[in-house]
């Protein structure tokens, strides 16, 4: 697909809807500092990406029939390395829109790549931008911008929790109109994240998460662990499934015999469901709310 300039693509945008699956770099002219890489390819075979040097997302839109004005951007895991663009990118993307998601998939900078220039605060700066670039084309996206949340799996659950919890990388360069949008989102999934984070403060208010991963899972069953006990102490919203087995990478559920991680992507949805985004008011949490039991 023909890459052309941010501001020409938001234009455009503004005149139509757009396709069904389109890419958006997220600097009109590369990354700030890094500007005169942006036009080296990337690399992708089999189920991965490298060498992202002009970070992006790809826009995957529902049918308009379905779609309910919640979006979430996607963030793949691959150890920073790589990035697994296909099961832990458009996969997800396209199980999303079949739920009337828009759906946003994130490329983003390596800093654990061979050779890269890149670093940790490299990949956060891109995962607060495409925050900031969803909610600013909000209206041109026809979704909602205080229901866009983010998912993120393994290292890319790392920067959803980054983007979620930690304050952010402060813009880099001159910075533009997009730098000045929350890049905070509305909600966040976490899916077996790995261990590493910034500085957190969490409160009350802090965006209603869910958090999952298998027990046996050596690298990264203990963060949402880590995570439930912070929104327990402020006393904010969160949901916890450990599963018994599993390890690592089990994704949407398609790499595995185990029934409850098949089942896994319905827990997501029913959470969704009750959140109130899926296109119908959330049910009431009040423990107190309805009849009182038929108790003899």
């Amino acid at each position: 697909m023909k890459r052309r300039g941010l501001f020409a693509l938001c234009l455009a945008l503004a005149a139509g809807a757009a396709s069904a699956q389109e890419r958006f770099p997220l600097w009109q002219h590369g990354a700030p500092g890094f500007e005169a890489r942006a036009s080296i390819p990337e690399i992708s075979q089999d189920y991965w990406t490298k060498h992202v040097n002009n970070p992006s997302v790809t826009a995957y839109l529902p049918d308009p029939a379905k779609a309910n004005g919640t979006a979430i951007l996607v963030v793949p895991g691959g150890g920073h390395s790589l990035l697994v663009t296909t099961t832990e990118g458009d996969a997800v993307a396209q199980w999303l829109n079949a739920r009337g998601i828009a759906a946003f998939v994130l490329r983003y900078r390596l800093f654990r790549e061979e050779g890269t220039p890149y670093t940790l605060e490299d990949a956060r700066a891109d995962t607060e931008r495409a925050m900031r670039f969803v909610r600013a084309n909000a209206s041109k996206f026809n979704v909602d911008p205080h229901r866009i949340g983010v998912i993120g799996f393994s290292a890319g659950g790392e920067l959803a929790r980054m983007v979620t919890l930690s304050p952010p990388v402060p813009p880099r360069g001159k910075g533009d109109a997009i730098d000045f949008v929350s890049a905070r989102p509305d909600f966040s999934l976490l899916i077996f994240p790995g261990p590493l984070h910034g500085e957190e403060h969490v409160t009350r208010d802090a965006p209603p998460i869910f958090l999952a991963a298998a027990n046996d899972d050596q690298c990264c069953s203990q963060p949402p662990i880590d995570v439930l006990k912070l929104y327990r102490d402020a006393g904010a919203s969160a949901e916890l499934h450990i599963y018994r087995a599993g390890g690592h990478a089990y994704n949407l559920g398609e790499r595995t015999d185990l029934i409850t991680l098949k089942h896994s992507p319905q827990q997501i949805e029913d959470w969704l469901s009750d959140s109130g985004l899926l296109g119908h008011p959330a049910p009431s949490t009040d423990p107190h709310f309805g009849p009182p039991p038929n108790i003899k």
